[in-house]
C-alpha cells in the first residue's frame, strides 16, 4: 500500500478542499471547507451553477443588500456542502462566519439558519454536518449550546492546550489544531528554517492534546489541520482525524514504504498526565500568556473574516449580472 492507503488504516482522512474532483479522486471519509476554499471553488466555471443558485436564493430571501449577501453566503456554503456530501460517506464541515467569533448568540443564530437550509434540501445536519466555529471563549460557549441540541461542531483556529481542554469540557465533537500555522510562528520567532519532524512545534502540540484526551477519556475528536509538509502528517499517523489539502494527498498517494503509527490511544491511557480545568478567567489568562496562540488566533480570525468579505463581494458582483 502507498502511504495514503496506510494512513487510512489508522486515521480518518479528511479532504481540506472545496474542489469536488479532488475529493472524488482521493476518497476521504469527510471533507472540510472554509471561506477561502469556497472563494476559490466558486470562481471555477464548473461550479458556477451553485453560485447562481445561491445568489437567486439570497435575492428572494433578503429584504436589503446586506440581508441578501448573508443569505447568499449561507446558501452557497450549503450548496457546496450538499455537493460534497454526494461524494464523501461521512460529514462535511461548514464554517460559520468568522466575524461572529466573539458573539455567542450570533454564532448560535447563524448555525440555526444553516441547519434550516440543510434541512430544506433533505440533509440531516445532525448526521452529516459539522459546524466550524473559532475556538474563542465565546465560540466554545456557542458550540456547547449547539452540542446539547444534537448539533455537532468543529472548533477551528485552535493553537493552545487551554483551548483544547475548554473544548473537551464543553463536549464539542471535534477540534482542529492548526499544525502548520503553529510551525510558521515558531520559525519566525526563533529565526529557523525548520525542525526535525518529531520536534515540529505543531506536531508536538497535537501530540500533547491527543495524549491528554485519551488519558482522561474525552470523546472529542482530534483532527490535525493546516499542514505545511508531508513529514508533519506522517508524524501524526494514528491521530483520530487529519484534514489534508489535495497537494499533500497526492504526495501521500505517491509515497511508498512502511508508515509506522506515531499516536496510540491505548498507550496514552497509561500515561501520567494530570487533569486540568479552565474557567473563563483561567482560559483567558492562559491564552494571554501564550504569545503564539494569542497571535495566531487573532490573525486567523482576521484572515477568515477577510476571506468572507472577498466571497461576499464576489457574490454581490455576480448578483449585478443576474
Amino acid at each position: 500500500m502507498n502511504k495514503l492507503e496506510q494512513l487510512k488504516t489508522m486515521t480518518t482522512v479528511v479532504a481540506d478542499t472545496g474542489d469536488f474532483e479532488a475529493i472524488a479522486e482521493y476518497q476521504p471519509q469527510d471533507s472540510t471547507t472554509n471561506p477561502s476554499l469556497l472563494y476559490k471553488a466558486a470562481q471555477m466555471p464548473a461550479y458556477r451553477h451553485l453560485v447562481e443558485d445561491a445568489v437567486s436564493f439570497g435575492k428572494d430571501k433578503g429584504a436589503n443588500a446586506d440581508e441578501h449577501a448573508l443569505w447568499t453566503m449561507d446558501k452557497l456554503a450549503v450548496n457546496f456542502g450538499a455537493e460534497i456530501l454526494r461524494i464523501v460517506p461521512g460529514r462535511v464541515s461548514t464554517e460559520i462566519d468568522a466575524r461572529l467569533s466573539f458573539d455567542t448568540a450570533g454564532t448560535i443564530a447563524r448555525a440555526e439558519g444553516l441547519i434550516a437550509l440543510y434541512e430544506e434540501i433533505g440533509i440531516d445536519p445532525r448526521q452529516r454536518v459539522l459546524f466550524k466555529i473559532a475556538s474563542t471563549w465565546e465560540g466554545i460557549r456557542a458550540a456547547e449550546h449547539l452540542e446539547k441540541q444534537g448539533i455537532h461542531c468543529n472548533l477551528t483556529l485552535l493553537f493552545s492546550f487551554a483551548q483544547a481542554v475548554a473544548c473537551a469540557e464543553a463536549g464539542v465533537t471535534l477540534i482542529s489544531p492548526f499544525v502548520g500555522r503553529i510551525l510558521d510562528w515558531y520559525k519566525d520567532a526563533e529565526n529557523v528554517t525548520g525542525y526535525p519532524a518529531d520536534e515540529d512545534p505543531g506536531v508536538k502540540s497535537v501530540t500533547e492534546i491527543f495524549n491528554y484526551y485519551k488519558r482522561h477519556g474525552y470523546e472529542t475528536i482530534v483532527m490535525g489541520a493546516s499542514f505545511r509538509n508531508l513529514d508533519e502528517i506522517l508524524e501524526l499517523a494514528g491521530c483520530d482525524y487529519l484534514t489534508i489539502a489535495p497537494k499533500l494527498l497526492a504526495e501521500l498517494a505517491e509515497a511508498h514504504g512502511t508508515l509506522p503509527r506515531k499516536l496510540d490511544a491505548e498507550a496514552a491511557r497509561g500515561m501520567d498526565i494530570p487533569r486540568v480545568s479552565y474557567d473563563e478567567q483561567a482560559f483567558r489568562w492562559s491564552l494571554n500568556e501564550d504569545a503564539m496562540a494569542t497571535e495566531k488566533l487573532a490573525e486567523g480570525i482576521r484572515l477568515f473574516a477577510a476571506d468572507a468579505h472577498k466571497l461576499e463581494a464576489f457574490t454581490r458582483e455576480i448578483c449585478k449580472n443576474c
